[in-house]
């Protein structure tokens, strides 16, 4: 598979350089970045060094779309939107890891994104691509919204139980928390070691833009409208997103009774792992890998269950993710190019 990338000096855009580069069956053959034409991919990110010769190109999608079968665009919210066409579409496919076809209401985007959509006629036709539930949609995809970090965790943290019927859907509150990566590495005063590091803050409470992607994901599987509390919070470390989610149970359930509902949905999942009972996610164990590890805990005396996950933001939360659906979309093993274990220390 020949390969684009637009955006591919982002974070996200170069986790995707640095994981395709062992994929064997995918070759990378243009390096899109707006700030860096002309200018060698590796004297960008030095830990390509010798191993990628190319130069950033711009970003003439039209002109990509001719040479590729598959374009990641790791973009701004507002910009994958303004790329899209029937023409391009007609002759390659897109993963968009932007928020411009997360979200099935147009007026919700714009609402919380606070932009016009630039192309809207094709969101009803973008698949969501968390691809532990939509494999099937994805493999005949031509645009694929790949899913934000946080919602991904929050999502394979709390969909067993809440699709069993278990929790009340009315009572979900998510704590999340995420490593600096998650703002991107554009630069920004808030982000400065010296203003986060020995510090922790929750920021964008009530109003963070991961809010609607969640809430319209659950609903899908609630049946009905689902609201939650989201509130995430910054924490000074490169990588990792950690979910603490809290929802009351709908009836009495052993711990025991909610463990085998996550085995019954994750057993045959390759990166969802369900961990031992009594042991709690933690990002160092998923840091640089496309897992994501879950567990729950029963809380008999208030009624209650916590579900927990943990994802690295830049790989499963982001790259690793896109890299997964683009080997549903053409018909490889998920792992493929993915299957190696997460960093430590």
């Amino acid at each position: 598979m020949k390969v684009g990338i637009i955006g591919s000096t982002g974070y996200a855009g170069a986790e995707i350089v640095r994981l395709l580069y062992s994929h064997p069956e995918a070759e990378i053959v243009w390096y899109g970045s707006r700030s860096y034409i002309d200018k060698n991919f590796a004297s960008v990110f030095g830990n390509m060094f010798k191993l990628v010769p190319d130069v950033c190109k711009g970003e003439n999608i039209k002109e990509l779309a001719e040479t590729v079968d598959v374009i990641f665009t790791a973009t701004p919210q507002g910009y994958c939107a303004t790329l899209v066409s029937e023409e391009v579409l007609s002759k390659t496919k897109i993963i968009d890891l932007s928020a411009d076809f997360r979200i099935k209401d147009v007026a919700t985007y714009e609402k919380w994104y606070g932009i016009e959509h630039a192309s809207p006629e094709f969101i009803d036709e973008a698949v969501y691509g968390l691809c532990e539930i939509n494999r099937e949609a994805v493999k005949n995809a031509r645009l694929i919204a790949n899913p934000g970090c946080y919602p991904t965790c929050s999502f394979l943290s709390i969909y067993p139980l809440l699709k069993e019927g278990v929790i009340d859907r009315n009572t979900i509150i998510i704590d999340a928390k995420s490593g600096t990566s998650g703002a991107g590495r554009g630069a920004k005063v808030n982000n400065l070691y010296c203003e986060v590091n020995e510090s922790i803050k929750a920021y964008g409470v009530a109003k963070h833009r991961h809010t609607p992607e969640i809430e319209e994901q659950l609903s899908y599987v609630a049946g009905d409208d689902v609201l939650i509390n989201f509130t995430p919070h910054l924490v000074p470390m490169n990588r990792g997103i950690l979910v603490t989610a809290y929802a009351t149970l709908t009836k009495k359930i052993t711990e025991d009774e909610v463990r085998d509902i996550y085995h019954k949905y994750y057993d045959d999942e390759f990166f969802v792992r369900v961990l031992d009972k009594g042991v709690c996610p933690e990002t160092r164990w998923v840091e640089g890998s496309n897992f994501a590890d879950v567990n729950a805990v029963v809380d008999e005396r208030t009624g209650r269950v916590i579900m927990m996950g943990a994802i690295d933001n830049v790989v499963k939360g982001a790259a690793g993710q896109a890299i997964q659906n683009m080997n549903i979309m053409f018909g490889l093993a998920e792992n493929t190019g993915l299957n190696f274990a997460p960093l430590f220390p």
